[in-house]
């Protein structure tokens, strides 16, 4: 009890030395982020006015990160005004230090989410002709993600380099760098050549958000692309993920490449009676009057022959991949139907030379 009431009179004389102090910090702080949240929010406000998206978004994805690094700069600036006793002092400087780096780092990233959103408004991929706009937010998703995992990494460091213990650590770390780096390299060699595979990809664009792909056999679009991995929405909605690494070694159709614009295939055998002139102007006749030809070119020819049958190929052109598979089954099913309706005889048929009995001697 002794030491206890001793003790007891040093904490008070602490308190009263601290108490005015952290009083004065509190209102400082409480007055900055006062003053940044009004800012932040005039600032959206004039932005949905005078319809200025960018300015819009800034405010809207940035506010929060400026809120909370006002009033830690704030703190910063007052600090040395202040009479703290020493140990308070050296808390708070390090608690401002720690905050005052993270909120850097979150409003960089609420920066990258600002250039996302307006190049996601600029360039919109539900139009015909999409493939600049494809390029252009493909590549920047890419670097966005690099850029994001770079700046967690930094701000992580940062704050970590705050620590006398951390930096100690890291000193003997360097120090002690030789197998424990080369085992480290090893483990981390995936993942690094992964990385690597995500950079070339954003370079070299093999593919881009949106693109019709075959790979594995499966067709598909493009739904994802990061660093590591890309998804891919297979036509009957499963997701197909595949390395970025398989992507760069491996062929894989890309059927939107340089265009979106795809040749249609229709194919039909017939009997060697079937009038192809006739079959070629009905086909023209469908071709033309359907709304999903882009009316850039079609044709009609005799592609094969074998000993029961000839084979009649229908090519016609259409914007996109999904057009393209509704044109085609569209002319597959009319052009059969007029067959059926005008050239009955003209379906295939099996023929056969049935010889009679013969006579026994």
């Amino acid at each position: 009890m002794s030491r206890l009431g001793g003790r007891l009179p040093d904490f008070e004389r602490f308190l009263q030395g601290t108490t005015g102090p952290l009083l004065t910090l509190a209102v400082v702080a409480a007055t900055a982020f006062v003053v940044a949240l009004l800012a932040v929010r005039i600032v959206a406000a004039i932005g949905r006015r005078a319809d200025w998206s960018f300015v819009t978004w800034t405010a809207e994805e940035s506010g929060r990160a400026i809120c909370l690094l006002a009033p830690v700069l704030a703190l910063r600036i007052a600090l040395p005004a202040v009479a703290i006793p020493a140990p308070a002092d050296a808390v708070l400087d390090h608690a401002t230090q720690l905050v005052m780096i993270g909120s850097v780092g979150w409003l960089l990233v609420s920066v990258t989410r600002v250039l996302d959103r307006h190049l996601n408004a600029r360039y919109t991929l539900d139009v015909a002709d999409n493939l600049y706009a494809r390029r252009v937010i493909t590549k920047f998703r890419l670097i966005r993600r690099i850029l994001v995992s770079a700046i967690l990494f930094l701000t992580f460091a940062g704050m970590l380099t705050t620590f006398p213990a951390a930096q100690s650590l890291g000193a003997g770390l360097f120090a002690s760098a030789g197998i424990a780096g080369i085992a480290l390299g090893i483990a981390a060699r995936p993942t690094v050549e992964a990385w690597i595979a995500g950079i070339q990809l954003a370079i070299t664009e093999p593919i881009r958000l949106d693109d019709v792909v075959i790979v594995e056999g499966e067709w598909g679009k493009i739904e994802e692309i990061t660093t590591t991995y890309v998804v891919v929405c297979l036509w009957d909605l499963r997701r197909l993920v595949v390395p970025v690494r398989q992507l760069i070694e491996k062929p894989f159709q890309n059927w939107t490449r340089t265009t979106a614009d795809l040749l249609g295939i229709v194919t039909v055998d017939v009997d060697y009676r079937t009038p192809v002139d006739a079959v070629r102007t009905a086909a023209e006749r469908i071709v033309r009057s359907s709304e999903l030809w882009n009316g850039e070119f079609w044709n009609l020819q005799v592609v094969d022959a074998n000993d029961r049958s000839m084979r009649l190929r229908v090519l016609v052109s259409a914007p996109n991949a999904d057009v393209a598979f509704a044109l085609r089954c569209e002319v597959r099913e009319k052009l059969i139907a007029w067959l059926q309706a005008e050239h009955p005889e003209s379906l295939p048929r099996v023929r056969a030379i049935v010889e009679g009995p013969q006579a026994v001697a």
